[in-house]
C-alpha cells in the first residue's frame, strides 16, 4: 500500500497533505511511519519527500488531525522535518483541503494556537481563504544587527512563526538567500532558534514582500506569518495602509508576493499590540500524490 498526499498551494508556497484523522500516520524526529491494516509500518522521511529532484517536492508537510474541542487539528513540519510552528498559506491550504474532504466549518487548533477561516469564493480548484491569525503583543525594533552584513533597520515579531522584518528598496533585485540567510544564521540577536527573514517595500499602497524561510532554507513564493509581520511592522514604522475603515478601528495592508496578491487586515491597539489579525489569499489543489 501507499501513503497518500494531497498537494496544495498558496500564493506558491507548496505543502503536501495527508488526512490522518484515522492516526494511522504518526511523526518521529522528521520522519512520517504509515499504519497498514494488517499492523505493520511504512515511512517516509520528509526532507526526501519535500525534495524537488528526488523527491515529490514541497515546502512543506502537513497532517489533518481530529481534535475534541475545535473541527480538527493541523500539525505542520517544514521540508526540512522540523515542526512546532504556524504556517499561514498552510493554513489557508489545509482548509481548502478540509472543504474538499467534506468539513464545512473550520475551527481549528495549530502549533501556536486557535484559528478560525472562512471560504469567501471558490472558482474551479482555487480558493480565497480568510484565516484569523494570532494577535501579536510586541515588537522588538533594531537599529542594526551585529556585524557588517547587517547595516540596516528592521525589527523582530512572532506572529506564529519568528520573524525578522527590514524595509529595503527595489526587493525584486534584493539578494534575499544570501541577505536572509546571513541573518537567519548568524544574527547574535535571533539565535539561537533564528527567524525567517522578510525584505518589504512600500510602493504605491502595496507592500511588496519576499522572504528567507528558515527550515526550508531558502526563498519561497510567498509566507504567510511573514507577510502578517511585515504587514504589523510596516504599521509600527508608519507605512501608510492600503485603506482603514475609522469605525471599526482597522487597517487593511495589501500585499503582493513573487506571483500573487493577498491581504492582511488587524485592529491596532495601544502600544505594540494588534488584535482580530486575518490573512487573506488563494489556496488551490494540485494533485494527488502517492508515496
Amino acid at each position: 500500500m501507499y501513503m497518500k498526499f494531497y498537494k496544495y498551494q498558496g500564493a506558491g508556497n507548496d505543502f503536501l497533505i495527508a488526512d490522518n484523522r484515522s492516526g494511522a500516520i504518526r511523526e518521529e524526529s522528521g520522519v512520517l511511519y504509515y499504519r497498514e491494516d494488517d499492523g505493520s509500518e511504512k515511512s517516509v522521511v520528509i526532507a526526501d519527500l519535500c525534495d524537488r529532484r528526488y523527491g515529490v517536492g514541497a515546502d512543506g508537510v502537513m497532517l489533518l488531525e481530529t481534535s475534541s474541542e475545535h473541527d480538527f487539528r493541523m500539525t505542520y513540519f517544514n521540508s526540512d522535518g522540523s515542526g512546532g510552528m504556524m504556517c499561514g498559506n498552510g493554513g489557508r491550504c489545509i482548509v481548502a483541503f478540509a472543504a474538499d474532504r467534506g468539513i464545512g466549518k473550520f475551527d481549528f487548533i495549530a502549533a501556536d494556537g486557535f484559528h478560525t477561516a472562512e471560504i469567501i469564493n471558490s472558482e474551479g480548484g482555487t480558493k480565497t481563504v480568510r484565516l484569523k491569525m494570532k494577535n501579536v503583543d510586541g515588537i522588538h525594533r533594531y537599529e542594526s544587527l551585529t556585524g557588517p552584513s547587517f547595516p540596516s533597520e528592521g525589527c523582530f515579531l512572532d506572529t506564529g512563526t519568528r520573524h525578522y522584518v527590514r524595509f529595503v528598496k527595489n526587493v525584486d533585485a534584493y539578494d534575499v538567500v544570501a541577505e536572509g540567510r546571513d541573518i537567519r544564521q548568524n544574527a547574535q540577536e535571533l539565535l539561537p532558534v533564528g527567524a525567517n527573514v522578510n525584505f518589504v517595500q512600500p510602493e504605491d499602497g502595496i507592500l511588496k514582500i519576499r522572504t528567507y524561510e528558515k527550515g526550508v532554507e531558502d526563498e519561497t513564493f510567498a509566507c504567510g506569518t511573514g507577510i502578517v509581520a511585515s504587514s504589523i511592522a510596516a504599521y509600527a514604522y508608519g507605512v501608510l495602509p492600503s485603506s482603514t475603515d475609522a469605525t471599526a478601528g482597522r487597517v487593511r495592508y495589501d500585499i503582493r508576493a513573487k506571483r500573487d496578491a493577498l491581504a492582511v487586515d488587524f485592529i491596532p491597539e495601544r502600544g505594540d499590540e494588534f488584535v482580530d489579525v486575518w490573512l487573506t489569499g488563494p489556496a488551490a489543489y494540485v494533485a494527488e500524490i502517492y508515496v
